[in-house]
């Protein structure tokens, strides 16, 4: 833990996938749709879970390839893409639920005062329709989703974008997440970073990195921080 507590903040932003949302299952679910639609045989859970973190895009080359960063040949990531796509639109919240503490924890930051805040690398076109079937979207004052900006996490547009809507600080602002992006953004941007251990880190632990705190649960989260507005 690199800063004093309780954290003096303004707004807290929250991740989406890992984070609020355990969406794993539909996201493997879609993936596993694509490939039978491919002809190509199913991969586990364990294994899928590994690919997430970075988008859609990302995750369907991962799923093409077997591998975290190589590239797919182009018209079978097209293809491919325009697949997944289409299953996970239809089966966006089939088996998303939030992870414990979750629901808890944005309800104690919200009585505390807190500007709230979801920022995902999830496309939109999924994100509010997961956000409204798991009723999380009354939370959040702004969300941002992958293509809502030119540039996403790790990069801190984002990040510096909401602060600049909140008129606040980056060091008034705390973000949540899971994974390196969300911990690499948040230094970049100035902010604190808070990381949950259950998420989809791509299979790493999140001790491992450059975090103010690992916290078991939203609602735990809520404990560490106070209104400085």
């Amino acid at each position: 833990m690199s800063a004093p507590f309780p954290l003096d903040i303004k707004a807290v932003v929250v991740d989406l996938d890992g984070t609020l949302l355990d969406t794993a299952p539909d996201l493997a679910a879609a993936a596993n749709r694509m490939l039978a639609d491919l002809g190509r045989p199913p991969v586990p859970m364990e294994v899928l879970k590994t690919y997430i973190g970075n988008g859609v895009s990302r995750l369907v080359k991962r799923v093409l390839t077997g591998d975290m960063q190589a590239e797919p040949d182009p018209e079978l990531f097209d293809h491919a893409l325009k697949l997944y796509q289409r299953h996970y639109a239809l089966h966006v919240a089939d088996a998303s639920r939030p992870f414990p503490g979750v629901r808890e924890g944005l309800e104690a930051m919200k009585a505390a005062g807190f500007n709230l805040a979801c920022i995902t690398n999830k496309a939109e076109q999924f994100t509010i329709p997961l956000l409204l079937a798991t009723h999380l979207h009354g939370y959040f004052e702004l969300i941002l989703s992958g293509d809502t900006l030119p540039r996403k996490k790790p990069d801190p547009l984002p990040l510096l974008h909401a602060c600049e809507h909140f008129r606040i600080a980056p060091q008034e602002l705390l973000l949540i997440g899971d994974s390196l992006n969300d911990a690499q953004a948040a230094r970049a941007a100035g902010c604190h970073i808070f990381v949950v251990p259950y998420g989809y880190n791509r299979g790493r632990p999140v001790a491992e990195l450059d975090v103010d705190a690992v916290v078991p649960s939203l609602l735990e989260a809520s404990k560490l921080i106070r209104n400085a507005a």
